[in-house]
């Protein structure tokens, strides 16, 4: 991936989205047949590698992911021949922008605590709520929404412009901050009918989807940045002297090296695997939440040991290396938290909670 326009504000974001786009990188795993390259989710997993090699944003990957999974996918997945004409086309070269709303204040990742109503009216679907933390939000043309509709969780389409909804930049997050969030305010928004997504009732499956998709896939871009981040604590390492030899002579540091490198590659298995489950049309409800889990906490410990090793340089404002860090927080809860991980490994072992 090459000639991306710098990270900056909103604007730029969305430019920088827009040139992944312009490269082919939201048509893998695509049939051709809609409009994709018609090859698999290995290719995916490569072609994201190497993205998160060149631009070492975790934003970035983040907003790329939330517009795959999100909105891409469901709609692929779920929607009309009509829905589809009419989104898949802009939503592959990022002339349309999308994401998926599911978090609300009051409830966090709790799907059963989600509030946003909408009511069926002669008029068209009338849509009452709050959504937080949402990603894309900013930059978004429209975004997949999921509320209850006669109790029943399902998704809806709504346009940044539809009368009604307000797509805010705020509030504002250290982590992954390129890839831009905000609420979303829906306050007797009416929208067509048409614009629902998938059958009343079906918001539940299509979110564990989503959300599947999302963890098993979003930390291949993740691992071009932690090859960058190994790379450069092993430079360090190298050109650092005490008391005479190389700061990697010290075990210690040796060591937290080698532990990053062992976490990168185990990351990289867990990814390819669950690439290899979707290429063979297998589940991969268990596997995505093994690899969210260990990857999520594996790039957090990476990240603090680069800065240790780093030392004070690793926490100069121009270094990359912290603000990793607040990336690897990030990590640990988009697409579920460490603990919803393990929650669901555990139901799906026949322990724990049940995974609804």
């Amino acid at each position: 991936m090459t000639n991306l326009p710098p990270p900056g504000d909103a604007q730029a974001s969305k430019q920088r989205l827009i040139a992944c786009a312009q490269q082919g990188l939201l048509k893998h795993a695509i049939d051709s047949a809609k409009g994709g390259q018609g090859n698999t989710f290995a290719d995916l997993v490569s072609a994201h590698e190497a993205l998160g090699k060149s631009c070492l944003d975790s934003g970035l990957i983040l907003s790329i992911n939330a517009h795959l999974w999100g909105a891409i996918f469901p709609i692929l997945n779920y929607g009309t021949e009509q829905q589809q004409q009419s989104y898949l086309a802009k939503l592959l070269s990022a002339e349309l922008i999308a994401g998926h709303a599911i978090t609300e204040p009051q409830a966090g990742s709790d799907l059963n605590a989600l509030e946003t109503s909408v009511e069926n009216t002669t008029d068209g679907l009338l849509i009452n709520g709050h959504k937080r933390f949402i990603t894309n939000t900013p930059i978004a043309d429209f975004l997949v929404i999921y509320a209850r509709m006669d109790s029943k969780l399902s998704a809806f389409i709504i346009h940044a412009d539809d009368p009604g909804v307000q797509f805010l930049d705020n509030p504002e997050v250290n982590g992954c901050k390129t890839a831009t969030m905000g609420d979303i305010v829906l306050k007797n928004c009416l929208i067509p009918h048409d614009r629902q997504l998938g059958k009343t009732g079906g918001g539940n499956m299509m979110i564990q989807q989503a959300l599947e998709l999302e963890r098993a896939f979003i930390f291949a871009g993740i691992c071009g940045v932690m090859d960058w981040q190994l790379k450069e604590v092993i430079k360090f390492s190298r050109q650092r002297r005490v008391n005479g030899s190389h700061l990697g002579k010290n075990q210690a540091i040796s060591h937290k090296i080698a532990d990053m490198k062992l976490r990168l590659d185990t990351i990289r298995i867990w990814v390819n695997e669950c690439a290899r489950l979707k290429d063979n049309n297998k589940r991969i409800t268990l596997a995505s939440a093994q690899t969210k889990l260990f990857a999520a906490e594996a790039f957090l410990q990476s990240s603090l040991d680069a800065v240790h090793i780093l030392g004070s340089a690793g926490l100069l404002n121009d270094n990359p290396m912290a603000m990793l860090v607040n990336d690897a927080l990030a990590s640990r809860l988009f697409s579920g938290s460490s603990e919803i991980q393990k929650n669901i490994i555990a139901a799906l072992l026949g322990t724990g909670e049940g995974y609804k």
